[in-house]
């Protein structure tokens, strides 16, 4: 085949061009962002009579930071066989907001996940999202349960935390979100919020947005608006080579759009100061290496002469077998695997021992520390490298598949943990649970800042609503799916009786000018002036 192209020669731009040219778009209720929230939101409010439309900038199939998969789903307080009800469950993270400023949240938006995360997951069953043992894979595994086929993680006694086998979520809403006819405006990322008389303050009556592919401008109208950008992320990551691109942490889409269109609207932020270390220290790619937590939590890890390093119980007492580093210590009621709560004494998960750090400086134990996979009984072991590296978003492809289609052989073969010197080691959990140097930091993932809502998930704006990591307090994939089905819930109701009003044609135009600037501009590339000539 002949190279028909020069190296000075251009490659044409596959879509039609159209700078300028407007589209009008109306709806009852408008999703901005069609992640795990916005998608859930749609699908209820759909399922409520309201026409919607989901604006996103990528393609709805797979967009997300949960659009590539999951693996566990948290807080399932509802489920035929929890041992935890969503009052115990609620009244437990309330002590941890008042004790611990790092755990602070909105306390209410955790209690509707609470009660609506077991329905939720329903919802992705009829949908096509296995989350039981349904080809009878882990029979007689200590975290299933027999009649009901569901598997747990983290505390096999409370047992409020499923397993999934969630690879295929996105693919999944998508489907339903046709079948209810819900309209998707993709790859046109939204700009800003349109506002009554076009006042900040005012209620929300709409958004612009931009086509990313052909630069088309689209004016939204409608009753109501559910936000769910996501939150800004990577402020404080000074290297993709060591981070890696394919974990929420890092997500390079989620550059702070929503936040900053919903503050320019007159939105109410909090805990926007707060933000935490990165998950899993220096590694490439996301838990690509062994390690004992979140999806490889409860693995087995010994040093470089196979010295195995104990497991200890919130009373330091060592566990002996596997199946005690998922059970509650005695007189415990439930255990969290959220490294936010690993210092409460109350509900502190197993982990390592807390003082590894100085027990390898001191020579008791030998760099490198390595994840021992075949050294666990079969079902954990395939629970591990098999169900969980096997759907979560941040593995299923660049972890398990890549590994696999290697030659590696978890039943076999060890995997190195992450190289990470132990003076920034953690003095609460596993010694990579600090993650590394300070700077090396992102915006919290775990009750992160973000828009105030009411029990509506209603902003202080009205006709503003948000779910996901939009809001504040936000936690997990499990998270997103039941405030995003509850905030269209809402958004639907509100839409029914409220009028569609007229947009202001000065906010439009002004934000029209703003948006097409850089191509408007006669030279150079804002900050960057390129003189003429100069390459």
């Amino acid at each position: 085949m002949t190279d028909t192209m020069t190296d000075n020669s251009e490659m044409e731009w596959p879509y039609p061009v159209s700078y300028g040219k407007e589209n009008v778009v109306s709806a009852d209720v408008l999703v901005l962002g069609g992640g795990i929230a916005g998608s859930h939101a749609a699908i209820n409010a759909a399922k409520r009579g309201a026409k919607v439309v989901v604006v996103d900038k990528a393609s709805v199939y797979r967009s997300g930071s949960g659009g590539a998969g999951v693996d566990h789903w948290h807080n399932a307080f509802t489920n035929p066989c929890s041992r935890v009800t969503p009052e115990e469950a609620a009244e437990v993270r309330d002590r941890m907001g008042t004790r611990l400023p790092e755990a602070y949240g909105s306390g209410h938006i955790r209690y509707i996940e609470a009660r609506e995360s077991w329905d939720a997951l329903l919802d992705m069953e009829q949908w096509g999202m296995k989350i039981r043992d349904v080809d009878d894979e882990f029979v007689g595994a200590d975290f299933r349960d027999e009649e009901t086929r569901l598997m747990f993680a983290y505390d096999y006694e409370g047992r409020h935390m499923l397993r999934v086998q969630g690879s295929n979520v996105k693919p999944c809403l998508y489907d339903e979100l046709n079948r209810l006819g819900v309209a998707l405006c993709e790859h046109v990322m939204v700009t800003g919020l349109l506002t009554e008389g076009g006042k900040p303050g005012a209620r929300v009556i709409g958004a612009t947005g931009v086509n990313v592919r052909t630069g088309e401008f689209y004016i939204f109208k409608a009753r109501a608006i559910v936000l769910t950008t996501g939150q800004p992320l990577r402020l404080w990551i000074f290297s993709t080579e060591l981070q890696g691109l394919a974990c929420e942490h890092d997500d390079p889409n989620n550059s702070g759009d929503g936040h900053a269109m919903a503050w320019q609207a007159g939105a109410e932020f909090a805990l926007m100061e707060r933000s935490m270390a990165i998950s899993g220290g220096f590694r490439w790619p996301p838990y690509g290496v062994g390690n004992a937590h979140n999806t490889w939590y409860g693995c087995t890890v010994v040093d470089a002469n196979g010295k195995e390093v104990p497991w200890v119980d919130r009373d330091g007492k060592i566990l002996k077998t596997v199946a005690e580093r998922f059970r509650p210590a005695p007189g415990q009621k439930l255990i969290l695997n959220d490294p936010n709560f690993a210092p409460d004494y109350e509900i502190r998960t197993p982990t390592l021992i807390p003082d590894l750090p100085e027990r390898i400086m001191k020579g008791e134990y030998h760099l490198p520390l390595y994840a021992d996979l075949p050294g666990m009984p079969e079902h954990e072991r395939r629970a591990i490298f098999g169900l969980m590296v096997g759907n979560e978003g941040k593995t299923r492809i660049p972890v398990y598949d890549a590994y696999t289609k290697a030659g590696f052989d978890p039943d076999k073969d060890m995997l190195q943990a992450n190289v990470m010197p132990p003076e920034f080691a953690g003095k609460f959990g596993p010694w990579w649970f600090n993650y590394g140097p300070p700077q090396w930091r992102s915006v919290a993932f775990v009750y992160g800042g973000g828009l105030v809502v009411d029990w509506d998930l209603r902003t202080n704006l009205e006709g503003l609503y948000t779910a996901g990591n939009q809001a504040m307090g936000y936690l997990s994939h499990s998270f997103a799916a039941t405030s995003g089905r509850y905030a269209g819930r809402r958004a639907a109701a509100y839409a029914q009786g409220a009028a569609e009003l007229a947009i202001d044609q000065k906010q439009v135009a002004k934000e029209k000018a703003r948006v097409y600037a850089p191509v408007n501009r006669k030279g150079g590339v804002g900050w960057k002036e390129l003189q003429a000539g100069v390459s």
